[in-house]
């Protein structure tokens, strides 16, 4: 027997439209005040949107026992979701009305080792350039006394709607 994933279905999703409709700290601004669905990762993983402002993006989260991989800790793919959220905000924070963005790739480096009893963990991403079609910013998740925990790049592409 094989289990099957969840059903996100019901989940809102605000789509490219409304991104369009908006400058993307308007977009992210409103997702933080809850007048826009979140990303619905956030509530599979426990990640929530604390700060934003131009150029940067913090997400909290508390690593628990469902993220752990088959060698006891958790999941790489946990702190990857982090870094990249964090920095994929940080990049879409800066993006006037009419643009958006994907990513191109991004690069973790993980330092320590994440386990339930790390305690909550910040992930603050940080826009280092941004150009007419590309963006790229760096990532760092610590924990709550402040120790790099990883660290991350990424590169994005920019394009209109």
């Amino acid at each position: 027997m094989t289990a099957s994933a969840p059903s996100h279905a019901s989940t809102p999703i605000a789509g490219p439209e409304l991104l369009a409709s908006m400058s993307g700290l308007e977009y992210l601004q409103k997702m933080q005040r809850g007048e826009l669905p979140g990303m619905p990762i956030a509530k599979t993983l426990g990640l929530e949107l604390s700060e934003v402002e131009k150029g940067r993006a913090v997400f909290v989260s508390t690593p628990v026992l469902e993220h752990y991989n088959a060698i006891g800790t958790v999941h790489a793919g946990y702190t990857a979701t982090l870094l990249d959220s964090c920095m994929a905000c940080a990049v879409l924070s800066a993006l006037p009305k009419g643009t958006g963005f994907t990513t191109m790739e991004f690069k973790v480096s993980l330092l320590r080792p994440l386990t339930k009893e790390t305690g909550p963990v910040r992930a603050e991403g940080t826009l280092m350039s941004r150009g007419r079609r590309g963006a790229t910013a760096e990532g760092r998740l610590m924990n709550a006394s402040g120790k790099l925990l990883a660290h991350a790049t990424t590169t994005c592409l920019i394009f209109e709607f």
